[in-house]
């Protein structure tokens, strides 16, 4: 599917869509990292892909790129040395974790590089639920940089990978990706990642290091909420952000609609103390949301939400990007029947309360 700038659904929110044609981003746009420079720039990490990426990997992932702006709201791409103006391609070697499509979930900077942890999936073709599919089981990996531009992946033990998938059987055995690195207080390092199992849908997981390369996982932290809340089947996309000297998470709550692999995904809130525990945080609205999905039927472009990413702002507002798509063709369908865009709403400083941006 490949959808024209007028045929873009749009409304309240939408600050970045898909690129023009020609570029490695044309046909859909996800996950944003967005990242306050000391200058008062911003910079946007993401991935996409344009219409003739291979079609039997049917995520919105493919190729990562970056995108600059003097406000945080309106955006510029930057061409970078990858195929179409990309940053980071799928790696040309079959055999590596990430030779079939990559995405991005954390950028930082420490000792004056760029890190990004990214994920990727292989060529290998697998059955699941009676589709043939590209791109599974998925692993996490790394790549360093001086300008965020140009990239080196950083080799680690399971083909390219620094953390695995589980073996089979284990609750992370389809997937270990979209991994988050948090330096703690004590100068440990910890990952967060979630997966997908079969029985109990999205879970938020982590790992631990003394280094941040070698992780040791830790096991499942995070599930599925009470039957009926808008996260009964899991969390998946996320971000853990410290604001007023509690961790927050924002993640990607994923409900049961009766169409299994089909869900309906909303934007909530959990707090905690440690990193570990995790108490949810009923939002205003439904089901206990933290953003309302735009109602079905509107036509608006964010009926579906996730990859929450917050900027905390100097006035103590805050920001929080996000990712919408509208419904898609049919029922049931792949990511792919729908188009991925990039949104963002904000909030007095109550982490609950949000707004879209109206410009």
């Amino acid at each position: 599917m490949s959808t024209s700038n007028a045929e873009r659904p749009s409304g309240p929110g939408l600050i970045f869509g898909p690129g023009p044609e020609g570029w490695w981003d044309s046909e859909r746009v996800s996950c944003p990292k967005v990242m306050r420079m000391d200058d008062g720039t911003w910079r946007m990490w993401y991935y996409g892909r344009d219409k003739t990426f291979d079609r039997m990997i049917g995520l919105p992932t493919g190729r990562i790129g970056l995108a600059t702006s003097d406000d945080g709201i309106h955006w510029e791409r930057v061409r970078g040395p990858g195929v179409m103006g990309s940053v980071l391609d799928p790696h040309t070697d079959p055999k590596r974790f990430d030779s079939s499509h990559v995405g991005v979930n954390d950028v930082y900077i420490d000792n004056g590089l760029y890190w990004m942890w990214y994920f990727g999936g292989d060529q290998a073709i697998n059955n699941v639920r009676g589709f043939d599919v590209k791109g599974f089981p998925m692993r996490s990996g790394a790549a360093v940089s001086r300008d965020g531009v140009h990239w080196t992946r950083i080799e680690g033990p399971y083909n390219g990978a620094l953390l695995n998938n589980g073996e089979p059987g284990e609750f992370d055995s389809f997937l270990a990706a979209w991994p988050q690195i948090i330096r703690w207080d004590d100068g440990s390092w910890r990952l967060y990642y979630h997966t997908l199992d079969a029985n109990e849908g999205y879970i938020m997981a982590w790992a631990e290091s003394e280094d941040g390369l070698r992780w040791e996982k830790r096991g499942p932290l995070f599930g599925k909420g009470p039957k009926g809340r808008f996260d009964d089947y899991g969390s998946a996309t996320r971000q853990i952000i410290k604001i007023n000297g509690q961790w927050a998470l924002f993640y990607e709550g994923c409900q049961d609609v009766g169409t299994n692999p089909e869900v309906d995904r909303q934007i909530g809130l959990a707090v905690s103390d440690d990193g570990i525990t995790w108490e949810r945080v009923d939002g205003p609205h439904k089901n206990g949301s933290i953003i309302p999905q735009s109602p079905k039927g509107s036509g608006l472009w964010d009926h579906r939400l996730g990859c929450p990413w917050v900027v905390p702002m100097d006035d103590d507002t805050l920001r929080l990007y996000y990712i919408g798509s509208n419904e898609r063709d049919s029922e049931g369908g792949s990511e792919l029947s729908s188009v991925h865009q990039i949104g963002m709403a904000f909030s007095d400083g109550d982490i609950t309360k949000w707004e879209r941006w109206t410009g």
